[in-house]
């Protein structure tokens, strides 16, 4: 699960591209991301959603509120959500120090080594502010470049499975046109994930069918009888990664 924290994010100040980033990140190391969330920068629901989707998930990743702001509590609620405390991490301070030129590592920029007990650093070869992982819940920055980075620090030590494979089969067919077929389909082929995307292109209706299986010869299959239900319907089926 992915949990984006923030009401900056809420307010429509900002503009979330982190998920997105993960989402095909976690794909491609064959880890299925099944639940996002966005919440308020409020103590008590940030420490009960990620004690819940700790819970549930076997990895959770967190972006944002973790910077040198009084309103960065994003660290604080991390401990108090797993009962530890919570001080300045030495190797953490050692990196901020190394970063900012002499006297510049002020008490505000301090507040990015607080580090709870048990929690081991997450790299950040970008502004040097570690991330960090709690038991399941790696905790990481929310400014783009820096979460990305943080993500790439942390994905080797993350357990997949196997790949995840996509096909996107689109034709200029309507999707009311198409729904009962692939429903059929579906049933005949239960462990391909199909997905129905409407749209108009170039001024006519048009159907993206998405296709996803971790077995290949499955997905093709499912890919060809999706092209054959097309032509079917008198549709000229092609295929677009971008949907």
């Amino acid at each position: 699960a992915m949990l984006v924290i923030g009401n900056e994010i809420l307010s429509g100040r900002t503009r979330d591209a982190n998920m997105y980033f993960l989402a095909g990140k976690l794909t491609e190391l064959g880890i299925r991301l099944r639940e996002a969330r966005v919440v308020p920068d409020i103590e008590a629901t940030i420490i009960a959603t990620v004690q819940e989707l700790s819970r549930t998930y076997d990895y959770v990743f967190t972006s944002g509120g973790i910077g040198p702001t009084h309103d960065d509590i994003t660290a604080d609620c991390m401990a108090k959500a797993f009962g530890v405390g919570i001080d300045v991490h030495p190797e953490a301070r050692r990196r901020l120090e190394a970063h900012y030129e002499a006297g510049m590592l002020n008490a505000a920029r301090l507040r990015m080594a607080r580090i709870p007990d048990t929690a081991t650093l997450i790299d950040n070869p970008v502004s040097a502010a570690p991330g960090f992982r709690i038991g399941n819940v790696m905790v990481m920055a929310g400014v783009p470049r820096i979460f990305e980075a943080m993500v790439a620090s942390v994905a080797p030590s993350l357990v997949g499975g196997d790949k995840l494979l996509s096909r996107t089969v689109l034709a200029f067919v309507p999707e009311g046109a198409v729904a009962e077929d692939l429903a059929a389909l579906q049933t005949e082929y239960p462990d391909v994930d199909m997905g129905s995307y409407p749209a108009f292109r170039a001024g006519k209706a048009s159907t993206a069918i998405v296709l996803r299986s971790t077995d290949k010869v499955r997905l093709d299959a499912a890919a060809d009888a999706m092209y054959a239900i097309f032509r079917r319907m008198g549709g000229e089926p092609f295929e677009n990664e971008i949907v």
